[in-house]
């Protein structure tokens, strides 16, 4: 890949070095660790190299505001397909060499329907199974987060969920409570989807309310919430390609 290096904005080398660390926790996630893997760890550090080298014109205050989400647009922090300074072709070719492999779903009726009855979109739905479960029906979490969409029991009795093993009653379930946190938020999906990872009340604590407060509060919220938003917003993008 020959990627320009002129006026490259920081928050390019960001989202970069986020997709690194969701193809790294993916690999520690599959344990896989094959030459394969190996090599797209170097292809990345190559690019990144590159990329860095056109930094030296890039000012103080452009560096600056890559701490803490400082400055970011909502509705264009999230997504590597914004990444400033890139073709379009050059990100999207990022985000399929750096988010895992789109494979074909036998949930994709059960998406479908429960996207219809609750408003959600089917990409949002499929990326969040995708990072809570890897399509995984019997998946249980150490927290005991259960099933596809990974619902707790209370939540899940909260929902209708009898059997959270149930790959239909998880969808449904699941993505009622999307649809609820959306609401909720006024259409912000980065921050339902915090809300899904880390919970309303402590986003409600921090006072988050939309994308703009998430981007500027986001370094609030635990590591795992912000890979977690992220890594979710990159496999929307990739189920949408």
């Amino acid at each position: 890949m020959n990627l320009s290096t002129k006026a490259i904005d920081p928050y390019t080398i960001k989202e970069l070095l986020q997709l690194q660390v969701m193809n790294q926790l993916s690999l520690l996630t599959s344990g896989r660790n094959s030459v394969t893997e190996q090599s797209d760890n170097t292809d990345f550090a190559s690019i990144l190299k590159g990329m860095l080298a056109g930094m030296d014109s890039a000012s103080p205050q452009s560096a600056a505001g890559m701490s803490a989400g400082a400055g970011l647009v909502p509705g264009q922090a999230w997504g590597p397909a914004m990444l400033s300074g890139l073709s379009t072709a050059s990100a999207g070719a990022l985000t399929r060499k750096f988010a895992p492999a789109s494979k074909p779903s036998a949930y994709d009726p059960l998406i479908q329907e429960a996207s219809r009855r609750f408003g959600v979109e089917p990409s949002v739905v499929k990326a969040v199974i995708h990072a809570e479960s890897s399509f995984n029906a019997n998946a249980v979490s150490g927290a005991g987060a259960k099933g596809l969409m990974q619902l707790m029991d209370a939540t899940g009795q909260g929902l209708g969920v009898d059997n959270p093993f149930d790959p239909a009653q998880n969808i449904h379930g699941g993505t009622r409570y999307l649809s609820s946190l959306l609401s909720k938020y006024g259409g912000s999906l980065g921050t339902a989807l915090a809300a899904y990872n880390a919970g309303p009340t402590r986003l409600d604590r921090l006072g988050i309310r939309n994308d703009q407060d998430l981007a500027e509060k986001l370094h609030l919220l635990p590591a795992e919430t912000q890979q977690y938003v992220r890594k979710v917003l990159a496999l929307k993008e990739h189920y949408e390609a």
